[in-house]
């Protein structure tokens, strides 16, 4: 016991007279009365003694026959500043704080009420999927380089989550349940070099953030890759979001979707358009139009009936079968010099404009009829798009009450996207589980990218 406290405790062979002298010592008023294994029996204050005196104590007396047992103390090991300060509200001038075998620690007084701690924090995102509904292909820099583009979409209830903690140390180590692999290295320059593990997109992000600290990272998303939700987009957002909770001078909105297309688009080199990062981190409806001088995005304030109706009536269908978006979007590109292709491109960023005025103006069967317009002119871009099989899909989907439909991202399997009518959406959701395809249930999400600071209890 330090010497501070040993002017507060008294043993237990002691008697009242050296109390007496302790408490005209320490100049607080009490001691404490401890056993020769330092374990504190109670409180002894110079009123407790007074009152004694008053029924007959004398100075010989042992102090312990005068201690109070019942008194108030506090576990070393927690710091409930609500009970401290209930307690000193109480005109209780000093609390003990014990340890675990009831050692006197420290004092609480109205003067010394401990900082509260500064406790370790994690960093925590979730970032949503978009599905897209008109204007594909005119987000990309090959296109409206030229020509003005446009797209329409939707943010919807299926994320990427992460969750950071930020070492003291260099480490780094990422945890993928979407990879289904957990990488340890060193620091950071193992891990940009390092060409052992399959984190590409993730190394790719780092690269642009450019911590300079360790940390631990976990992934885990509800969607399968390469599905055509622009899950790529979603990751990478994701992360960035985690990160940007440590900075002081944190990214904007439009920081970060630039900063996401900076790590897939330029560092990855994976070929697609600007549409997936703005969607994923402004969330909600959007309308956004591209050109060569500036990216322009506009929520779009549908009413709540019309966002109802579309969850009753969109059907969202995993085909079982991914796609490389990068390889298509490549194709694509390379067939942007056909003026025929060029032209249809055109048409659909049309289709765009009409579908936003057909939900602003809630008339849902023209938006149906225009995402079907719509699909028909992207399978035009390139043959990689669709294939016998997604083409089978799509018209058994029509045959059983489908009244239109459309492949979301890039092509070439993913997600389709079906318009149906309420009286036929339980025949196509059995359809499409007899085949052997996935339903999906989903709901708009209003938000886009959520980060957040959690204390690390």
């Amino acid at each position: 016991m330090n010497n501070n406290l040993s002017k507060f405790v008294l043993n237990d062979d002691k008697k009242l007279s050296d109390s007496l002298k302790k408490i005209e010592s320490n100049k607080k008023g009490f001691v404490l009365v401890v056993n020769k294994n330092k374990e504190v029996l109670g409180t002894l204050t110079d009123g407790d003694i007074r009152r004694s005196f008053l029924k007959g104590a004398k100075l010989s007396d042992l102090a312990i026959n005068h201690i109070n047992k019942n008194f108030i103390f506090l576990d070393d090991k927690i710091e409930n500043h609500e009970s401290i300060y209930k307690k000193l509200d109480q005109k209780i001038k000093f609390i003990p704080v014990l340890d675990s075998r009831k050692r006197l620690v420290k004092f609480v007084t109205k003067d010394t009420i401990p900082l509260r701690s500064e406790r370790k924090i994690i960093a925590r995102s979730k970032s949503p999927v978009r599905i897209s509904f008109g204007g594909g292909g005119s987000d990309t820099t090959a296109f409206f380089k030229d020509h003005n583009g446009a797209v329409i979409n939707s943010t919807i209830s299926l994320f990427s989550n992460c969750t950071l903690f930020k070492r003291t140390d260099s480490i780094i180590n990422i945890d993928s349940a979407d990879l289904g692999i957990e990488n340890f290295f060193l620091n950071l320059y193992e891990f940009l070099n390092s060409e052992r593990c399959p984190l590409d997109l993730i190394k790719a992000t780092i690269k642009v953030i450019n911590p300079t600290f360790g940390f631990d990272l976990y992934i885990q998303s509800d969607f399968p890759l390469r599905s055509g939700l622009g899950g790529s987009a979603v990751v990478v957002s994701s992360v960035i979001g985690c990160f940007n909770e440590f900075r002081i001078d944190k990214w904007s909105s439009y920081e970060i979707a630039e900063l996401a297309y900076e790590a897939e688009r330029l560092n990855m080199g994976i070929s697609g358009g600007w549409q997936d990062q703005y969607a994923t981190v402004f969330g909600g409806f959007n309308f956004m139009e591209f050109s060569n001088r500036q990216n322009l995005i506009h929520p779009l304030r549908l009413s709540e009936t019309t966002k109802s109706s579309l969850e009753q009536n969109l059907i969202l269908c995993y085909t079982n079968t991914s796609h490389k978006s990068s390889d298509i979007h490549q194709d694509q590109k390379s067939n942007l010099d056909n003026k025929g292709i060029q032209e249809n491109v055109k048409k659909n960023v049309k289709i765009a404009y009409k579908m936003r005025e057909s939900l602003l103006k809630e008339n849902l069967n023209d938006f149906s009829d225009l995402m079907n317009d719509s699909w028909e002119l992207k399978k035009s871009y390139s043959s990689d798009i669709s294939t016998d099989y997604l083409d089978d899909i799509y018209e058994g989907a029509k045959k059983n009450g489908a009244l239109s439909g459309k492949l979301l991202g890039a092509g070439g399997g993913g997600y389709f996207l079906f318009y149906t009518d309420f009286s036929k959406r339980n025949k196509l959701i059995n359809w499409i589980k007899k085949e052997g395809l996935i339903y999906t249930n989903f709901k708009f999400e209003d938000l886009g990218l959520k980060s957040w600071i959690e204390r690390n209890n």
